[in-house]
């Protein structure tokens, strides 16, 4: 009986090493989705295209939108190379492997990391998204992880939460261009979106982080929620068929097939096109683009083409979308809102210019404010020719920047 107990324990082993592997193994399929660009050879690097599709199935299998992995690797590693030229591992001087430059990561096979690019593809993608989900970095408010200006800090973390990329200089309060995280931004807008998008900003204030300039420990961060006034990004790899996009510059080119110099029209800004499969890579190997291409129509559906992911935004149907602010919907026209701090009246303006009574208004009450008056100490109009008085008993505010933009969309 004990031999048997022996051996079913030792199986019960082997089947949950097999199935750790198999599970593991799942979870890396992303990279047999570029194999139409042939076997990685060994101490050579692909082309470039090659590993634009690897980094960008990486980053979708991970839920990291591809723009932030492909600026990070950019900013670790211009040329996007795992060896040199005598088919060396690329090794920084602070021992940055690869690709992605794994540095002090002990957890991984440093020598799959020197010489397997997918697994260094692997490891990077984990210790970014690792980032992402740490707590006691700060997240923007009401947002995910398909929003690019969410990756800010875990971006900061995956090179390190040091005073160096502190977000602002702590002597005289302005934007550290030179933190790390701000250069892997820059190239994201260079090349995902060239140079045609400008990514959201954070209203950072100084006392946000607490460091010492001159020690090598990490910041402290103070503020741990942010809202943006700008207008935030999802990534552009998410188009699927029959979604409709605007084109986001004027001028910008329909072609006959990716990357080529054959045009079938120039598009306005504005122009609305329709989504008409998944996106596809250049077909030129030695192409530097790094974004995608979309087979679309027209509206008039005259047209087909490829346009580029860096022109495209996702169009939203106004009549669909609820912008909350509160207890209320902001509606098209609104100026802002009364909030009822404590019982008073709606009233109503009769033909002599008397104010008449409606009915009362209850603490908490939140009203939708479409115009103001400045007569009887000031009225706030909320539709249907009735006022709010302007008071103590009353908070009158105005719609943020980013909800009025989520509006307009």
């Amino acid at each position: 009986m004990k031999s048997i107990k022996i051996w079913a324990g030792l199986l019960a082993c082997l089947i949950l090493l097999c199935f750790s592997y198999d599970e593991a193994f799942a979870e890396s399929t992303w990279a047999s989705k570029c194999t139409t660009y042939g076997e990685i050879k060994p101490n050579q690097n692909p082309s470039f295209q090659h590993i634009n599709c690897l980094l960008t199935n990486a980053a979708l299998e991970a839920e990291i939108p591809p723009e932030v992995v492909k600026a990070v690797a950019s900013t670790e590693n211009g040329n996007w190379r795992q060896f040199d030229e005598k088919g060396q591992p690329i090794i920084s001087t602070d021992n940055g492997i690869g690709l992605m430059q794994i540095t002090n990561q002990s957890d991984y096979n440093q020598e799959k990391l020197k010489y397997d690019i997918n697994y260094n593809i692997q490891a990077g993608v984990e210790i970014l998204s690792n980032m992402y989900k740490r707590t006691d970095l700060p997240k923007i408010k009401e947002t995910g992880r398909d929003i690019i200006e969410n990756w800010y800090f875990p971006i900061m973390a995956y090179n390190g939460t040091k005073p160096v990329n502190s977000p602002l200089i702590q002597s005289n309060g302005l934007k550290n261009q030179a933190a790390y995280q701000e250069k892997v931004f820059s190239l994201l807008e260079k090349d995902s979106y060239l140079y045609g998008t400008k990514l959201g900003q954070f209203p950072f204030n100084a006392a946000d982080f607490e460091y010492d300039p001159n020690s090598l420990e990490n910041i402290r961060f103070k503020k741990m929620e942010y809202s943006l006034t700008d207008q935030l990004h999802s990534s552009a790899y998410h188009f699927q068929k029959g979604d409709k996009v605007l084109v986001t510059e004027d001028k910008v080119k329909l072609r006959l097939k990716p990357g080529s110099s054959s045009i079938q029209k120039q598009l306005a800004k504005n122009s609305t096109l329709t989504i008409e499969g998944d996106f596809i890579f250049d077909q030129s190997l030695t192409s530097l683009n790094q974004f995608v291409w979309y087979p679309v129509k027209t509206e008039d559906k005259k047209l087909a083409g490829y346009i580029s992911s860096a022109y495209i935004t996702k169009k939203l149907d106004v009549s669909a979308v609820r912008v909350m602010w509160g207890k209320t919907e902001l509606k098209l026209g609104q100026i802002g809102k009364v909030t009822i701090l404590s019982n008073t009246n709606l009233v109503k303006m009769e033909s002599n210019g008397s104010l008449t009574t409606v009915r009362p208004m209850k603490k908490g009450e939140e009203y939708r404010v479409y115009s103001y008056k400045s007569n009887h100490g000031g009225l706030y109009g909320v539709g249907n020719g009735s006022f709010v008085q302007k008071s103590a008993k009353v908070k009158y505010e105005t719609p943020s920047k980013r909800k009025l933009a989520l509006l307009a969309k």
